[in-house]
């Protein structure tokens, strides 16, 4: 029986891995050493899917994916938002109070100063948080620790010195579902999310008549980000996420202006709010 395969960033027991394993717990999960290397996994046929992080709410945007996805020729399908906990592994034996040192990914270890500063511990970067524990699990040495998933521990035989040690308890990722093949979400048919890029024209307040249509026509845009592309000061392009379908009249209308006033624009994907999205919403609307 053949398996279908999703492919992600980093090594067995990153969050990444969690987050294939909670959307797609049928699907085999193929690890890649680099967003190149999954994108190209899913755009040459080897994986069908690809789960990859694109925002975190504590870190900000993954850089790097809003560089890679225009250009990668796929289309995101789907969202998942997934709660972001991390653990201080150590080999069989350690102890909290044996621990000096603590290897994780900058971000990991960015998100849990607390507990480094009050155990004084000397904190290294490494590549990504689930090599970190592979780290510390060979050189077996009860000194050093590793900040990084509950899985990654247990695929690692290492011990949970202390648990759910972020700083924040709101830290969440969102990941987006990428495909090689487009498949929009149908409209009328529950909240979906559309993402697209953009370039403007070189226009005076060319940016601000673009996004006109979608103030007016009563679009929510829930994201707006800009970098710059070709190594040009220059050249900027925009990727967003609104809260519409492209055949529904608002957007339908919104997207027209702004195409009056790009010099290109693509859409990226239309597919389901996951759950997470309207929660957020809701409690934001009544204060919590």
């Amino acid at each position: 029986m053949t398996v279908n395969k999703i492919a992600y960033q980093g090594e067995p027991g990153a969050n990444s891995h969690i987050a294939c394993s909670n959307v797609y717990p049928e699907w085999e999960s193929l690890p890649c050493a680099t967003f190149e290397d999954a994108l190209a996994a899913i755009a040459d046929g080897t994986a069908e899917l690809g789960m990859i992080p694109i925002e975190n709410s504590i870190a900000g945007r993954v850089a790097d994916i809003h560089h890679l996805l225009p250009g990668s020729g796929l289309y995101i399908v789907g969202e998942y938002f997934l709660p972001i906990h991390f653990q201080l592994l150590g080999v069989k034996g350690a102890k909290l109070n044996t621990v000096t040192s603590v290897y994780s990914h900058v971000h990991a270890l960015g998100q849990c100063r607390k507990i480094i500063r009050a155990h004084g511990l000397a904190a290294h970067v490494t590549g990504d948080t689930a090599g970190s524990a592979r780290e510390v699990a060979e050189w077996a040495d009860p000194a050093r620790a590793a900040i990084a998933t509950r899985l990654a521990a247990d695929i690692h035989n290492l011990d949970v010195l202390a648990s759910d040690i972020e700083d924040e308890p709101h830290n969440t990722t969102r990941f987006v579902v990428l495909s090689k093949i487009p498949q929009w979400a149908k409209a009328a048919n529950g909240p979906v999310v559309t993402s697209f890029v953009f370039r403007v024209r070189n226009v005076p307040a060319a940016l601000y008549k673009a996004l006109g249509g979608f103030a007016t026509n009563g679009v929510n845009m829930t994201k707006l980000e800009s970098y710059m592309v070709e190594g040009e000061f220059t050249a900027t392009q925009f990727l967003a996420d609104v809260e519409a379908h492209p055949d529904e009249p608002a957007l339908s209308r919104a997207l027209e202006e702004l195409a009056f006033f790009c010099k290109e624009w693509k859409i990226l994907g239309v597919y389901p709010a996951h759950p997470y999205r309207i929660e957020s919403q809701t409690r934001e609307r009544i204060g919590q």
